[in-house]
């Protein structure tokens, strides 16, 4: 178990990772911080939630992922009020995260020192765009800076489309949406657009806790991205999540079928069911095969 000061050190190494060894924490300092995920995880250290999760995932409504984390003690996990180039294109995957600082002299000379000794091309701000994997969001703090805080155009977002397959959260702001918005597959949730390019902008940090409005983000938390905003779910609590919804949308398909047969009253379905209803979904999930990919005993666990 991490005490106080491990733990304090841990988040001040990440936080300040611009500042000590490089642009990245450690391997083992992700795994640290990220103690309840005991699956895979990328080469950079960061939970990797299976595909097959993340595939799922897309279904899962904000509402039904916001219960699952509330209840058990992760009330704030969802942030609102975005603007995004497409409103009906979900974006599902795990956070590369990345923060943003005004620049400053020597701050933004030791940056680049580091990224010199890292064999980094080009401005600080595509650096975590090179660290990308399929499947990853990129999901950068860019402390709501709009004018001239446009983190990215359409050249990398192109960048981003070809690593990733996939979209960004940024707390700022992107250029070129009619070029972003040709790209097929692609979607931006951002706080605004402004047509000038990045300035007096300096990257502090990759794969870090950053804080997206009032979220807290870890490195490899799953990213539900869908038109009324966006939830960030602790990689351990993915499949949680995901299981609960399916099971929510499974016993609402029959309790609508067996109330429009008579077979039971709104007062037998809407509440804790008893032991024969349970019985009675079970004969007819044997009845509809292929309508979910768990198992009945995981099922019944959740009943």
């Amino acid at each position: 178990m991490l005490s106080l000061r491990r733990l304090m050190s841990l988040l001040v190494m990440c936080a300040l990772s611009s500042l000590s060894a490089g642009m990245a924490p450690a391997r083992e300092e992700i795994v640290a911080l990220t103690p309840d995920w005991k699956g895979e995880r990328s080469a950079d250290g960061r939970p990797k939630v299976p595909d097959e999760i993340l595939e799922r995932m897309r279904a899962v409504s904000l509402e039904e992922a916001w219960g699952v984390l509330k209840g058990v003690g992760y009330p704030d996990q969802f942030t609102g009020d975005w603007r995004m180039i497409h409103s009906d294109r979900v974006v599902v995957g795990r956070a590369l995260t990345a923060f943003f600082l005004p620049s400053r002299p020597e701050l933004r000379s030791r940056v680049q020192e580091i990224g010199k000794q890292e064999k980094r091309i080009g401005s600080s701000n595509s650096w975590p765009i090179d660290m990308l994997q399929k499947g990853d969001v990129y999901v950068a703090d860019g402390y709501g800076k709009i004018a001239d805080g446009t983190l990215i155009g359409d050249n990398l977002g192109n960048a981003i489309y070809a690593r990733s397959g996939n979209g960004v959260v940024f707390e700022g702001s992107v250029r070129d949406i009619e070029g972003l918005a040709e790209i097929e597959g692609f979607n931006a949730f951002v706080r605004g657009w402004h047509p000038s390019a990045i300035k007096d902008m300096v990257l502090g940090g990759v794969n870090t806790p950053i804080r997206i409005g009032g979220v807290t983000v870890l490195p490899g938390d799953v990213v539900l991205a869908k038109r009324e905003g966006v939830m960030f779910i602790p990689a351990h609590l993915a499949e949680k999540v995901v299981v609960s919804s399916e099971i929510v949308r499974l016993t609402d398909e029959f309790g609508h079928s067996r109330l429009r047969e008579g077979t039971y009253t709104p007062g037998q379905i809407d509440r804790k069911w008893t032991e024969d209803i349970v019985e009675d979904f079970m004969k007819w999930l044997d009845q509809n095969p292929g309508k979910t990919k768990m198992s009945k005993e995981q099922i019944r666990g959740e009943l």
